[in-house]
């Protein structure tokens, strides 16, 4: 894939970028130019993708505070001044997640740890590190679950979705003033091992393609042009700002 080196001179932070959209997100920061750190809990997968793509690894469990403060200082130590944070980092209980009724309070509470408290860590902490930069971009992986009703089934999922949208909006508001902008990137149904369960069924597979006007699933590589767009200085004035990139399964 052709890069423009848009993103030269920043460094960027990826959480769960040892895989799938993450992955993704951070090779093709670091193809821009960028020197990318890639976060994530499973520390010998981040080296792995990080020697590959070309950036630097660091464990980061967003779900534990002490992780994630541990990551940001581990970054100043080694003076990575991030300018750019995506908060991409989640989990989503298939076979455990369900409609409210059937929901185990485990599921649910094992979800907004990762998903909702996880993107609140990341983003608590990277705001203390932009604020000190002087400003940057944080976006955060957002999900069509959090936008109509394809989350019916997962209620914990869809849930701790819809709170990092109104978090985003939030944080936007919040330190807008001090040169932070935050937005919410919303991919589609992305095939990778994220979503095996529907993926190896055929059926299940069919039925949310179907729902998709583009007539196929998105790929990792879909979301990494809007994300190099609002990390870079192009998108200086887009803030608190939702991006759909999902084959307009959110305009049913």
């Amino acid at each position: 894939m052709n890069s423009s080196e848009r993103l030269a001179g920043k460094a960027a932070l990826v959480t769960g970028a040892a895989s799938g959209i993450g992955r993704a997100i951070a090779d093709r920061f670091a193809r821009e130019g960028a020197t990318v750190v890639y976060a994530d809990r499973d520390e010998a997968a981040a080296r792995q993708a990080a020697t590959h793509g070309g950036g630097v690894a660091v464990r980061m469990d967003v779900s534990d505070e002490e992780s994630v403060e541990a990551a940001y200082a581990w970054m100043a130590d080694e003076g990575i001044a991030v300018d750019v944070i995506v908060a991409n980092a989640g989990v989503q209980l298939f076979g455990e997640d369900a409609k409210i009724a059937d929901l185990p309070l485990d599921a649910w509470e094992r979800t907004l740890a990762v998903n909702l408290t996880g993107t609140f860590l990341t983003l608590k902490h990277g705001v203390r590190a932009l604020l000190a930069r002087g400003g940057g971009s944080i976006i955060c992986t957002g999900s069509p679950t959090g936008l109509n009703g394809e989350g019916a089934d997962f209620t914990a999922y869809s849930s701790t979705k819809g709170g990092i949208h109104s978090m985003v909006r939030a944080t936007a508001k919040a330190y807008a003033a001090e040169g932070i902008r935050v937005n919410t990137v919303v991919p589609g149904y992305t095939e990778t091992s994220l979503v095996t369960t529907i993926a190896d069924d055929p059926g299940a597979r069919a039925a949310i393609v179907g729902r998709t006007p583009l007539g196929r699933p998105g790929a990792p590589e879909d979301v990494t042009g809007i994300m190099v767009y609002l990390a870079s200085d192009e998108a200086s004035f887009a803030t608190g700002a939702i991006f759909r990139v999902d084959g307009g399964m959110t305009s049913l």
